[in-house]
């Protein structure tokens, strides 16, 4: 087939790398130029620089425009492979090529649909992730499942550790998917979108901690939040404090949310939850934290003296 691939980042970098793998004529490549956004500077290998180094003819575009529609129907594909396109593809282009578009998606659809889906399936406490290649719609993430592929969210997992889990999912469910289509086969599974949702994406507040959330929340959030994506913060003195490594506590404590209470093993225990005044709550024990001049500190040797808050705002 003549494939015409949408991708950026280190997404789009692997499903072309599979792509050109695959045996199939990658007739053009489109990307996005590159953004200082923060959460697109993490994982950012160059989908314009793996297309070069193969001879590939690529447009760059933060949008689709009339000229782009022109040069697609010049290379007459066959498929549009997408994966980590972050605007609007409208429907004269996604319905162009005789088997349409296929999007590869990082979540397991209908559920978290959108950006950013394994920072919010951790944080939700999702048991597992994954990815799905689909048929793109007039809805965004809606069409048809081709191939589905789920791994298993361990207890001490950060959004890091799946992310690397999923990216290794991306060739083999690719090459099954265009196997697949290659034959001729449209009898993919409709999404039940009654068990849909959709994300928005990140941005600065969504990392800001609410320590009114229960202590396994937190963990989550920190877990969601490791490096190289930017941390979960709070504010401490009324400068920017960010936690790095944390667990819940051992045992119950009882008090006001974000008070610096106890030391517990090889951390300090804050306060948490919305219950936390029934001293019936685990605390968030703090093992890790980074100051804003990007010095990291264990929590024990940081916080010399219990007493205090960590607050959400300064």
């Amino acid at each position: 087939m003549r494939i015409v691939m949408f991708g950026y980042q280190t997404w789009g970098h692997r499903t072309l790398s599979a792509l050109i793998a695959s045996g199939h004529e990658v007739v053009l490549v489109v990307t996005h130029p590159r953004s200082e956004h923060a959460y697109e500077k993490i994982w950012n290998d160059s989908v314009a620089d793996l297309a070069a180094e193969n001879g590939i003819p690529v447009v760059i575009r933060n949008r689709p425009d009339a000229g782009l529609l022109e040069q697609l129907r010049a290379v007459v594909p066959d498929l549009i492979v997408a994966n980590n396109w972050r605007t609007y593809i409208p429907e004269e282009i996604w319905s162009l090529p005789a088997h349409g578009t296929l999007n590869v998606h990082d979540s397991l659809l209908p559920a978290y649909a959108g950006f950013s889906p394994l920072i919010w399936a951790l944080i939700n406490g999702e048991p597992e992730v994954g990815v799905t290649a689909h048929m793109m719609n007039e809805t965004l993430d809606a069409g048809p499942v081709v191939v589905q592929r789920s791994v298993p969210v361990g207890p001490r997992d950060t959004t890091t550790d799946l992310f690397h889990k999923t990216l290794d999912l991306i060739e083999p469910i690719l090459l099954e998917s265009l196997e697949t289509i290659a034959a001729g086969r449209t009898d993919f599974t409709p999404q039940d979108r009654s068990g849909a949702s959709f994300f928005h994406k990140r941005s600065d507040e969504d990392s800001r901690i609410d320590w009114t959330w229960s202590a396994a929340e937190l963990d989550r959030l920190v877990r969601a939040l490791s490096d190289p994506y930017p941390n979960a913060y709070c504010y401490y003195k009324g400068e920017r404090l960010r936690i790095t490594g944390a667990q819940v506590s051992t045992e119950h404590y009882g008090g006001t949310p974000g008070r610096i209470f106890y030391r517990e093993g090889d951390g300090v225990v804050i306060v948490a939850g919305a219950n936390a005044r029934t001293g019936r709550a685990n605390g968030l024990r703090v093992v890790r934290v980074r100051t804003d001049d990007g010095v990291d500190h264990l929590a024990t040797d940081f916080f010399t003296t219990m007493g205090g808050y960590l607050t959400s705002h300064p």
